[in-house]
C-alpha cells in the first residue's frame, strides 16, 4: 500500500511557488484551528477532571501517555486550556495567530479580569522575547546574587546559556566557563578591587564587553575616532574600504537589510556580510550606494537569484 504521507511530499514538490505559499498559509490556518478545537476540549476535560476517571493522577500524565503529546507541549497546552476557561477571548487570539501557546504560557499567570484585555492586546503578534520582558516588568524577580560555583561534573539536563529578563531593565545572564576563564575573572576582581570593591562579576562583565566591542569594531569596521579620507577609487575591487564599511554599517543600523515582498525586513544582526546590490560579477561597484548588509543566509539567497544554485 502506498504511503499517503510520502505522496503528500511528492505532491508538494510539484507545486508552483504561488500555490505552495497559498497551501502553506492554509495549512497554518488549519493547524491553528485544530489547536483551538483541542484546547476547548482539553479545557472541558480538565474542568470535569476526567483524567481521574481514566486512572491518571494528573491531566499532564493523561496528555503525555494517552494523547501522546510531548511533555513540553503538554505543559503549554494545559496552561493555555486553563487560561481559555477563564478568558474565552484567548481562543480568538490563538485562532487568528496574534497569540501563540509559548507566549500565552508566559502571560497566563498574570491574566486577571481587570487586565486581561489590555495584556492580550499588548502582546498581539509580539515575539517571545518581548513578552518575557513585559512579564518581567509586570512581576519583577529579585536580582540573582553574584556567585561562582565549581561544577564537579556536567549534570544531565544542565541549564543552557541564557539571558532572561528579571525586571524592566535587569537581566539574568547564565553560562558555564572553564577553569582558565574562572581564573581570569578572579584576577580581574583582584585588579579592579578599588573600582569595584564588591568584585561583582556583572560589573566586570560589562567593562569587558565594552572593551571587546571597541576592539571588534576596530577590526571589523576599521572604526577610528579620526578616520582617514579614502585614498582613491577602489570601486572595481571586491575589497571593501574602511570608510565604506563604516558608512554602510551605520546606514543599515548593523542589521540585515533584506526586505521581503510584504515589506518585512530581516531582523538578523549576526553573521552579517557586505552584499553588492548590483552583482559584482555583472559590473556592480564596491561603493556605499551599491553595498548593503545581509546575513549570510540572505546573502547566499540573493547570490542564487543572480547566479543560480551551485
Amino acid at each position: 500500500m502506498a504511503n499517503p504521507h510520502a505522496a503528500r511530499v511528492d505532491e508538494a514538490r510539484r507545486l508552483a511557488e504561488p500555490e505552495l505559499l497559498e497551501r502553506l498559509s492554509g495549512a497554518a490556518d488549519g493547524e491553528r484551528a485544530a489547536a483551538v478545537a483541542f484546547l476547548a476540549l482539553l479545557a472541558e476535560f480538565d474542568r470535569r477532571r476526567l483524567h481521574l476517571e481514566a486512572g491518571y493522577t494528573s491531566i499532564f500524565s493523561y496528555c503525555t501517555t494517552v494523547l501522546r503529546v510531548a511533555e513540553y507541549s503538554a505543559s503549554n497546552r494545559i496552561a493555555a486550556a486553563r487560561a481559555c476557561r477563564r478568558f474565552p477571548v484567548v481562543l480568538e487570539r490563538l485562532a487568528d495567530g496574534s497569540l501563540n501557546l509559548g507566549t500565552l504560557r508566559l502571560l497566563a499567570p498574570h491574566l486577571e479580569q481587570d487586565n486581561h484585555a489590555a495584556l492580550l492586546e499588548a502582546v498581539r503578534g509580539r515575539s517571545r522575547r518581548y513578552v518575557e520582558a513585559m512579564v518581567a516588568a509586570l512581576a519583577p524577580l529579585p536580582e540573582v546574587p553574584p556567585s561562582i560555583q565549581k561544577l564537579l561534573f556536567a549534570p544531565v539536563g544542565a541549564p543552557r546559556p541564557a539571558v532572561a529578563p528579571l525586571a524592566a531593565d535587569r537581566y539574568k545572564v547564565q553560562f558555564t566557563v572553564g577553569e582558565a576563564t574562572s581564573e581570569k575573572l578572579r584576577q580581574a576582581q583582584d585588579l579592579l578591587r578599588r573600582e569595584i570593591p564588591s568584585g561583582d562579576p556583572g560589573a566586570i562583565f560589562d567593562r569587558a564587553l565594552s572593551l571587546l566591542l571597541e576592539d571588534v569594531a576596530r577590526k571589523k569596521l576599521a572604526e577610528t575616532t579620526k578616520p582617514r579620507p579614502p585614498r582613491g577609487a577602489e570601486a572595481r575591487s571586491r575589497h571593501v574600504p574602511a570608510h565604506v564599511k563604516r558608512a554602510v554599517w551605520l546606514r543599515d543600523s548593523g542589521r540585515c537589510a533584506f526586505v521581503a515582498e510584504d515589506g518585512r525586513r530581516c531582523d538578523a544582526r549576526a553573521f552579517l556580510e557586505f552584499h553588492h546590490l548590483e552583482a559584482f560579477g555583472h559590473g556592480g561597484e564596491t561603493t556605499v550606494e551599491n553595498l548593503s548588509l545581509r546575513c549570510s543566509a540572505h546573502n547566499a539567497h540573493e547570490a542564487e537569484r543572480v547566479y543560480g544554485r551551485p
